[in-house]
């Protein structure tokens, strides 16, 4: 079964692979850029097939020397062959059912990154602010870009609220599981008596839709102007360059006051608009799955509890799979990968599990 799945693959990627030279798909970006996506996806499991094809094919000579061979040195180097590859060849095969189960068709999407400081006062608003400079540097690493899109300073230090976009490749892939409540236990810098308090901050990661994706009328747009403001509140420009846009049917509010221009402040806003309204969809129809079990990796929503950050132990611990790192200084610093990777693992077995039990 899994074999002949993998040749079904291999001959798409072969039809792929003629298409993307094709001039009217070449002069076509939308449509390249749809192509090129899929190549991309389908050689990553063509490679690791030819290498797993290649495993197979040396087992097999290795058996062979043991039906068939005499000489007791030769079938001692087979048995040896043998013992080695058996362990590769299981491990190929779980990372090709890895490989084989169904992407969300979101995670090559850009994100809208949304960060608010929760319960906590000021000491809320700061952590909100560590945690904007913990993803702007993994973004960094990622080789993403990373644009601020709007923010509410806090006056103690830190952000109210902070709206980025963030663009590169899997970013929502990656970000999703970041979604939901972050936690930290510290003692504030204003806490005479060394008490530890505990305040909170919600991140939402929010795959960035494409106009195809949803539609928005302009007659239920309302758009309002105001001056930009930077650091403190102190005013940076004069003109009405900012854009606040309300959606009436929702209620929605977005602004956006990154750039100086007030049509392309209007388009950004537009876009987390549409993210937002996006989000809100995706979320209806996983509701209307009847029996499906929602994974709480995967779950994304922000009103769950998902990792504490506590720094008088130096302890990280993600709730959903009770991880834990003592190296919080390290996290803080953008190195959000482990927790990345075990979240994905996390849930790709759930998915397992599931097709298993289908």
């Amino acid at each position: 079964m899994l074999i002949e799945q993998l040749e079904g693959i291999v001959e798409r990627f072969d039809e792929v692979s003629q298409q993307i030279t094709m001039p009217e798909v070449v002069s076509d970006m939308e449509k390249f850029k749809k192509i090129s996506k899929e190549y991309r996806d389908l050689e990553k499991i063509v490679q690791e097939y030819n290498a797993y094809k290649l495993i197979l094919a040396h087992l097999d000579e290795a058996k062979e020397i043991l039906a068939t061979e005499k000489d007791e040195e030769m079938r001692e180097m087979a048995k040896l062959e043998l013992d080695e590859l058996s362990p590769k060849k299981e491990e190929a095969e779980e990372r090709l059912k890895e490989l084989l189960i169904p992407k969300d068709p979101n995670d090559s999407k850009d994100s809208i990154l949304e960060i608010r400081a929760g319960t906590g006062g000021d000491e809320a608003s700061i952590f909100a602010g560590d945690l904007f400079r913990m993803y702007q540097r993994f973004a960094a690493q990622q080789g993403w870009q990373f644009t601020v899109m709007d923010f509410t300073d806090a006056p103690s230090g830190g952000y109210k609220e902070i709206v980025v976009s963030v663009k590169g490749e899997d970013v929502y892939g990656k970000l999703k599981y970041e979604s939901g409540v972050h936690r930290v236990q510290r003692v504030p810098a204003t806490e005479s008596q060394g008490r530890i308090h505990t305040s909170a901050a919600t991140v939402a990661v929010l795959p960035e839709a494409d106009e195809v994706d949803v539609q928005i009328n302009m007659n239920d747009i309302r758009k309002d102007t105001f001056c930009s403001s930077g650091a403190g509140g102190q005013s940076v420009n004069t003109t009405y360059s900012a854009v606040r846009v309300t959606h009436i049917p929702t209620g929605l509010v977005v602004q956006c006051q990154d750039e100086r221009s007030q049509i392309k402040n209007f388009d950004k806003a537009l876009t987390v608009l549409r993210s937002r309204l996006y989000e809100i969809e995706l979320a209806k129809q996983n509701e209307s799955i009847a029996g499906e079990r929602k994974s709480l990796v995967g779950s994304g929503d922000r009103s769950d509890k998902i990792r504490t950050y506590n720094y008088p132990q130096g302890r990280v611990t993600d709730h959903r799979i009770g991880f834990t790192v003592y190296n919080l200084p390290h996290v803080m610093e953008g190195n959000i990968g482990e927790f990345i990777e075990k979240l994905r693992l996390a849930e790709n077995t759930e998915k397992m599990k599931e097709g298993l039990a289908a």
